[in-house]
């Protein structure tokens, strides 16, 4: 089974595109998952010419753009409109880059009943999912957050009912959640997008660890999915929001060379 492996680009807050592109290629990795943030290189607010020069670079180093990690609260208070104006602009971008996914965030106020969250938040999915369709996108809810369970993404993503309105798997989140892999999978599957793998040290200390060094259940995770035969995973090491962690850059061997024994473990 040949699973395709990506890094995101919140391990390298701010590196220009082609040293990301650089790290890809020397360390074997198949895609990148891009933080789609105004302080990063590649947001929403690029250019058309800039769209197609940051194409063309991915295109020249054979590596894909496997998604845009956009922001978007999809159950957040407030009008419908600001909302789904987000989420097309990170669609149009996805498409102008050739991404296939688009990443977007459950973000429920906790002082509202869950049951009408997850109805706003599916009735803007219900809608954004039609323009994804026009644009060849398929946008991702993540295990994040208000709804860090399978099961609970489930409860917006089933009344959505679009094929282009799916899941993405953080593992941290699930585990954080209680969910066995193996729950979680039966849940997402019919939805699941790819998947994001991390490690950390504790459900209390969450600072990014290389891969294999911390508490998360890796092995489960990737022997679920081999079975069922899936494409992605995407190693989202959170750099960006600790400081004091050990730079991507120097563990993405050695995490490439992790991911490759537990899929050869799996097979």
């Amino acid at each position: 089974m040949t699973m395709k492996l990506a890094f995101s680009t919140l391990g390298v807050p701010g590196l220009p595109v082609p040293e990301v592109l650089a790290l890809a290629t020397t360390h074997g990795y198949h895609g990148v998952e891009l933080r789609a943030h105004p302080e990063e290189p590649v947001h929403p607010g690029l250019s058309p010419a800039e769209r197609a020069a940051t194409a063309a670079l991915f295109r020249g180093a054979g590596v894909e753009v496997l998604g845009l990690a956009g922001y978007t609260r999809v159950a957040a208070p407030g009008e419908d409109a600001p909302v789904l104006a987000e989420i097309r602009d990170l669609l149009q971008l996805a498409h102008d880059l050739g991404a296939p996914f688009v990443r977007v965030l459950p973000g429920a106020d906790p002082d509202r009943p869950g049951e009408e969250s997850d109805a706003i938040a599916a009735r803007r999915l219900g809608t954004a999912a039609e323009d994804a369709s026009a644009l060849g996108v398929r946008i991702l809810l993540e295990t994040h957050d208000s709804h860090r369970t399978g099961a609970d993404a489930i409860r917006i993503l089933g009344p959505v009912g679009h094929r282009q309105a799916g899941a993405l798997w953080d593992v941290m989140h699930t585990w954080l959640g209680g969910e066995q892999p193996s729950e979680t999978y039966a849940a997402l599957a019919p939805h699941l997008g790819y998947v994001q793998v991390k490690d950390i040290a504790s459900a209390e200390d969450t600072t990014p660890l290389p891969l294999g060094t911390g508490v998360l259940p890796l092995t489960e995770c990737v022997d679920v999915l081999s079975r069922q035969g899936w494409d992605w995973l995407c190693w989202e090491y959170e750099k960006r929001w600790y400081e004091e962690a050990a730079p991507l850059a120097e563990l993405l061997g050695a995490g490439r060379e992790h991911l490759a024994r537990l899929l050869g473990e799996a097979a």
